[in-house]
């Protein structure tokens, strides 16, 4: 096993691996796992004990120390051995580039649990306006993929805890969201972990429940549920202009325009933007 030591190289013109003090490294805010357990670390420590650190560190300079790209697990179980450097790889990179390498490292690595990947996708794309697209890119899959994961966000704190903490999959998760009632959703959810239903059963108890709703719904209980209930274009158009007639007769002035063509019909709805006096109107209404 080769050692490397401060200013030496690694063959074949790889990175210069540097031995850093444990204290000078400060870890990644980016960091998207926010769980360690402490078994996993004691045992990675185990491991390190044993045969070292195969896989150096990759840091960059912060002030006058450094920060962690990758490798906080590494550096977790070096600081439980009491050591005082770790081997590094010193990486002249952004601040922005190395939250964008640290989260995408880690999805990479699939040890994330579904949610933490959720959140570092949102964080790509809300801080760092990486698009659905660029993300599935660096990823090397779909966008659908990158989407699928977004969604798990609409699940609340409470079922994401305890999807986690009953070792539930992402395909319970994504089954449950084709529940778009919470309390309902919640007493599904509860039903799956008490009766332990694995995914295909879980799916069938959802798609009963789903037809049972829209067997009992009512057209004016859900818009969503009468579109599958018409015969023909025509009663849709009728559907249309109802809802139009009823959202004027609550005073917006909204406006509708049929276009036929010889391929299809153009149906475009204008709702008039509120002016700021009925904004102000509005939100003293919600006070």
């Amino acid at each position: 096993m080769k050692i490397y030591y401060q200013g030496s190289k690694k063959q074949d013109g790889d990175e210069m691996i540097h031995q850093i003090e444990v204290s000078k490294i400060v870890p990644n805010p980016n960091q998207p796992r926010k769980d360690f357990a402490d078994e996993a670390i004691l045992k990675l420590a185990n491991s390190i004990r044993q045969y070292g650190i195969i896989q150096p560190l990759t840091v960059r300079q912060a002030g006058d120390g450094y920060e962690l790209i990758s490798g906080e697990r590494r550096l977790r179980a070096s600081k439980e051995l009491g050591m005082e450097t770790v081997p590094c790889v010193i990486m002249n990179v952004s601040e922005m580039k190395s939250a964008e390498m640290s989260i995408i490292e880690n999805l990479l690595r699939e040890d994330l649990n579904i949610f933490e990947q959720a959140h570092a996708i949102e964080t790509l794309i809300d801080t760092y306006d990486l698009t659905q697209e660029q993300i599935a890119k660096k990823l090397s899959n779909s966008q659908s993929f990158v989407a699928n994961k977004l969604r798990l966000l609409r699940l609340s704190d409470e079922e994401r805890e305890k999807i986690l903490k009953n070792n539930l999959t992402e395909r319970h998760a994504r089954a449950l969201l084709r529940i778009y009632d919470a309390d309902t959703r919640q007493k599904v959810l509860d039903r799956i972990i008490d009766e332990g239903l694995n995914v295909t059963k879980s799916e069938e108890l959802i798609e009963k429940i789903i037809t049972s709703s829209k067997t009992n719904d009512s057209p004016s209980d859900s818009y969503s549920a009468s579109t599958k209930t018409f015969k023909d274009v025509k009663s849709f158009y009728m559907a249309i202009d109802r809802a139009i007639d009823s959202v004027k007769n609550s005073g917006i002035n909204i406006k509708s325009r049929r276009i036929e063509n010889d391929e299809f019909t153009e149906l475009t709805i204008l709702i008039p933007k509120p002016t700021q006096s009925t904004e102000k109107a509005l939100a003293k209404e919600a006070m």
